[in-house]
């Protein structure tokens, strides 16, 4: 059980680091959105940075709320996979932009994007989910910022 959490948590940790570096490769590649992309890039690395901290705790499968992490962990690797493909191709040929923003919508409505948002959204159980729920008072719902910039920005749906 130990070593499957384990696996679970770093695969969870990782989906957090390869969004932040898709969102850096597209903050790099616009002017225009560069500082919107670079918030969610920060973002994406402050919920990793959660996660690194909770395998430092003596039991982490106890310690952090059960419903923190996404259940469907083949979804989850396959999370992982496409966007280690994304930002292998947007290297080679960069996205237009307004495919930018619906790729990060439909990745960030995946399993494991959409799954802590409604860890978020919970209601609170636990002394460790309510200092996790704190920490990422800023970070919500990334899904509803990207929808609302690309409304202001009119590259729609």
């Amino acid at each position: 059980m130990k070593e499957t959490y384990q696996y679970h948590l770093d695969e969870s940790i990782r989906l957090e680091l390869n969004l932040a570096r898709l969102y850096t490769l597209f903050h790099d590649a616009s002017e225009e959105d560069e500082e919107f992309w670079w918030q969610l890039a920060m973002e994406e690395r402050g919920h990793a940075a959660l996660l690194q901290q909770e395998k430092k705790q003596p039991q982490p499968e106890t310690f952090f709320p059960g419903n923190l992490l996404a259940k469907d962990l083949a979804a989850l690797e396959a999370a992982n996979r496409r966007i280690n493909a994304l930002i292998e191709s947007f290297q080679q040929q960069p996205l237009p932009r307004a495919d930018r923003f619906r790729t990060a919508l439909e990745l960030e409505l995946s399993a494991g994007e959409s799954h802590y948002q409604e860890f978020l959204d919970s209601p609170t159980e636990s002394a460790a989910a309510s200092i996790f729920k704190q920490l990422n008072q800023e970070d919500r719902d990334h899904a509803k910022r990207i929808r609302e910039y690309m409304d202001a920005e009119g590259l729609g749906n």
